[in-house]
């Protein structure tokens, strides 16, 4: 395989698993009231199979997929601005207008479709730190671990900040978003029982929430600081699968002799205790932190695998999702939209945890089934068509010759 082959192969894979990885927890958004996405206590049953698939989703998914999928967003901040310089086009004309039509289409998604919607903080990442993607490594490092401990400071500075709040001021103001009531979340769910309308009651304030002050809370900080890891990663060829193989098998020990450990105390921490309002700030942390370097271990794995030779047989599969990773966040958008929602089967606050997971494992056999396909006749999926066409003006060629 040529090494510009392998480096595009592999973030092919990689996307692949972010994007169907991802859905494991998205799903939760779109079955449940929102609360129950950040707390699990909240809402719905946890015992038996119910708390193993929570837990197990917690351990393997839950910040990891969306870290990797970052990092992945930031390696191809590097690549596209590398392929505009060498077509000699103007990088700065293309990659804003590439990230503006970003931020449109996650302005759509969120409004109109599904409060959870990453794509606008991407874009609005990707223009905030194109300026950052000539630094040299080790400054992006730097940088990347500072990002990350904005977000962390500042959640736990809010939960600090919390002793001098009122009881009537937390019950208004956060405990909504942590442990509503039953009528607070027999409203939300009614909502999402009916039609589209009816829907945007409560959708347009949430989205309003996660791209607002959320993102700058949280998000931007968060999803910024691994968008610089992964252009250093990038860079170092670590996140291309062409590193040397002792680098792969450190980053996968540091993630289960670390990583999963840190995550796993977390789970225990915040069930001594109940759940209680300083697991949203303090008992994060241990999560926040140890999702980087299991993400770091899902790399490493997939990288070890994937020049061992081992997955030839699931391999093109999960190229093919990854390079329709657009398309296929949309797609299960869509799928989960009629799923829970009221415009279709309007199952929202039915569906147990395994249930869920089943319907996950669906939408997995679907997106592994047709991406292939689609791409065998066709140069991208029809988002990403879409998406290219309106960065550089013009419709593209979209049927293989």
């Amino acid at each position: 395989m040529e090494p510009t082959a392998q480096r595009i192969d592999t973030l092919d894979v990689l996307r692949g698993l972010a994007v169907l990885g991802i859905l494991v927890m998205n799903i939760q958004f779109f079955a449940m009231p929102m609360a129950a996405y950040l707390n699990p206590s909240a809402y719905g049953s946890l015992d038996g199979i119910n708390g193993l698939v929570w837990g197990v989703s917690h351990l393997l998914t839950d910040q990891k997929m969306m870290a990797l999928f970052s990092m992945l967003f930031g390696a191809g901040i590097v690549l596209f601005c590398e392929r505009a310089d060498a077509a000699g086009r103007s990088v700065a004309k293309y990659y804003y207008r590439r990230n503006l039509w970003l931020l449109v289409f996650g302005l759509l998604h969120g409004y109109l479709l599904w409060s959870g919607d990453i794509l606008f903080l991407y874009a609005v990442c990707a223009c905030l730190l194109y300026p950052l993607r000539n630094k040299p490594v080790r400054t992006l490092i730097k940088l990347s671990v500072f990002f990350l401990a904005v977000s962390s400071a500042l959640y736990l500075l809010t939960g600090l900040g919390l002793q001098s709040m009122s009881g009537e001021e937390i019950a208004a103001e956060i405990m909504p978003q942590w442990r509503p009531t039953a009528e607070q979340m027999g409203e939300e769910l009614s909502a999402f029982q009916g039609g589209w309308v009816s829907q945007m009651s409560v959708r347009v304030p949430m989205t309003q929430e996660m791209q607002g002050l959320a993102m700058f809370m949280w998000g931007f900080w968060r999803a910024g600081g691994l968008m610089l890891l992964g252009m250093a990663l990038f860079k170092t060829d670590i996140i291309t699968g062409r590193a040397e193989r002792v680098v792969y098998l450190r980053l996968m020990w540091l993630g289960l002799a670390v990583g999963m450990p840190l995550v796993i105390f977390g789970i225990f921490w915040n069930f001594n205790n109940d759940w209680q309002l300083t697991s949203m700030f303090i008992g994060s942390q241990f999560n926040y932190w140890g999702s980087v370097l299991v993400s770091l271990m899902w790399m490493a794995i997939i990288a070890l695998l994937l020049n061992s030779h081992r997955m030839s047989a699931l391999t093109s599969r999960l190229a093919a999702t990854g390079r329709m990773a657009f398309t296929n966040y949309i797609m299960q958008t869509l799928i989960c939209g009629f799923i829970f929602y009221g415009h279709g089967l309007g199952l929202i606050g039915q569906v147990e945890r395994w249930g869920q997971l089943s319907i996950v494992f669906g939408v997995w056999a679907l997106q592994l089934w047709y991406s292939p396909i689609w791409l065998r006749h066709y140069r991208f999926g029809p988002l990403e068509w879409l998406w290219r066409s309106l960065t550089y003006g013009q419709l593209q060629p979209l049927r293989r010759v």
